[in-house]
């Protein structure tokens, strides 16, 4: 479906351009919100089918609801076209979901039931993986300062790969391998110098910062980091060198850059190989695929993207004449991110005049940056509507704000929300399936919220927690001093 993304005049002054004026408040844009989102007969928001004011009164507000049926479907697709696209040129592709992104015991069985393997990014996220009855084989971690504890239980273990992050780590791995007797499957992290378009704290590829292995040889000769640590690799016993690891970032929506990272590891991968008479059998490119969270992203669909970077692995590989490596690729935020919404209850709503006399609503709810870190760490805009019922009054450029003790705690920053809006109404965030469950905290002492799935099972949809919510006596409990 196509959606008119032309600005409409006729907003307030402190509008972002981007920002248009609704015609419809009621409207769910079909690039924020998936098909399992839909308003009913009342104009009640639903997922997969079941209403929102009833997940809210049987769940409690804030809650954070995931479309399993949404989740799943997304996982499918970039199972299919990933698979489809390479298989056009000669290559085998394993999708590795992104732990870090959204992850519980549940969801690692919606991704092993949906043909993905899982990609963990500490002992956490690993013991989750272990603990849902992914096999060990289908799990690779990640982490740029893996402990020993860490890397000893994914040997023991005998999880898939290992992705190594530094010369030391390199060394660590070994002597832990060694002492348990055992091989280490790994993959070695490189940074391809290409610059992701999108946050500075999100972008991974560059040179100056904590990950991967540059490409980049010292200006006084030598061999790279990234070409020591192959060499560092393949002549110790204890490591298995499966292949190269690049990841440039999140959140990107251009798709020169991952073209062009492919192109620069090929290049790297083709130069190992000849050097050291081995073939390295695989190349994992990450992830990164970006989500529409307001009307200003525009996402690429999954096999655009696999079509893409398929069609430029393979003129590279011809360049270079080199057959095409086994292909892996790590989507979290694309799979996880559109799947879910979190429910909020209105509170305080108040109008203020800002310095050019323009008037702002502030529209405070009952959760924040607690369960919804990422507007305050970079800078992530969201939109919002109205979920329990029809919108009644006209637009109106509202703010809204969370419960906690700071200025700064922004859910959404723009948005057009109903006139007629007021205290007990339920407010629907999009997109918030991806790293707001993960990076949510107890700021002021406010438990976090449950995790509640739903999904569309016949003519009777299902809802059930997956994550129960925190309570004061599970925040108490763990205070010593008490």
């Amino acid at each position: 479906m196509t959606v008119d993304r032309t600005d409409r005049t006729g907003g307030s002054p402190l509008a972002p351009a981007w920002l248009s004026v609704p015609e419809d408040l009621d409207a769910l844009d079909p690039v924020i919100w998936p098909e399992a989102f839909r308003r009913d007969a009342e104009g009640r928001l639903t997922v997969s089918g079941i209403p929102a004011d009833q997940l809210a009164e049987r769940f409690g507000t804030p809650s954070y609801v995931y479309s399993e049926d949404v989740f799943r479907a997304r996982a499918r697709e970039f199972r299919d076209a990933f698979t489809d696209a390479f298989a056009r040129i000669g290559a085998d592709v394993t999708v590795y979901y992104a732990g870090k992104s959204f992850l519980t015991t549940e969801v690692v069985r919606w991704v092993r039931e949906e043909g993905l393997n899982v990609d963990t990014a500490s002992g956490g996220e690993l013991a989750v993986a272990l603990r849902a009855g992914m096999e060990p084989h289908r799990i690779g971690l990640h982490g740029n300062n893996k402990s020993a504890a860490e890397i000893t239980r994914a040997l023991d273990a005998g999880v898939g790969r290992i992705v190594v992050d530094s010369l030391a780590e390199i060394e660590l791995v070994a002597r832990l391998a060694r002492a348990l007797g055992v091989v280490a499957p790994v993959m070695v992290r490189v940074t391809p110098g290409v610059h992701a378009s999108t946050h500075e704290f999100i972008a991974t590829a560059h040179e100056d910062q904590k990950f991967g292995l540059s490409l980049a040889a010292p200006e006084d000769g030598g061999d790279s980091p990234a070409m020591q640590a192959v060499t560092a690799c393949v002549v110790d016993p204890d490591l298995d060198l499966r292949g190269v690891h690049c990841h440039i970032g999140s959140q990107i929506f251009d798709a020169d850059g991952f073209g062009m990272a492919a192109e620069r590891v090929l290049a790297f991968m083709a130069g190992a190989n000849e050097r050291f008479g081995l073939t390295m059998p695989e190349l994992d490119l990450g992830g990164g695929y970006g989500i529409a969270y307001t009307e200003a992203d525009t996402p690429r669909p999954a096999r655009e993207i696999a079509e893409s970077l398929a069609g430029k692995v393979a003129a590279a590989a011809r360049a270079l004449d080199m057959a095409v490596p086994e292909l892996s690729i790590e989507p979290g935020r694309a799979i996880s991110g559109p799947s879910a919404c979190t429910l909020y209850t209105v509170g305080t709503v108040k109008t203020v005049t800002v310095d050019s006399g323009a008037r702002r609503r502030y529209v405070s709810v009952d959760g924040g940056m607690s369960d919804n870190a990422r507007p305050v760490l970079y800078g992530a805009d969201y939109t919002a509507v109205l979920a329990d019922r029809p919108a009644e009054g006209g637009p109106v450029l509202s703010r809204v704000v969370g419960k906690h003790c700071e200025s700064g705690d922004i859910v959404v920053r723009d948005v057009y929300l109903p006139g007629d809006l007021t205290a007990g109404d339920l407010l629907a965030v999009p997109a918030t399936g991806a790293y707001c469950w993960s990076l949510a905290s107890n700021y002021n002492w406010v438990p976090r919220p449950p995790v509640v799935a739903v999904r569309a099972a016949g003519a009777q949809p299902e809802a059930r927690l997956i994550v129960r919510g925190e309570t004061e006596d599970d925040l108490l409990a763990r205070d010593l001093g008490a």
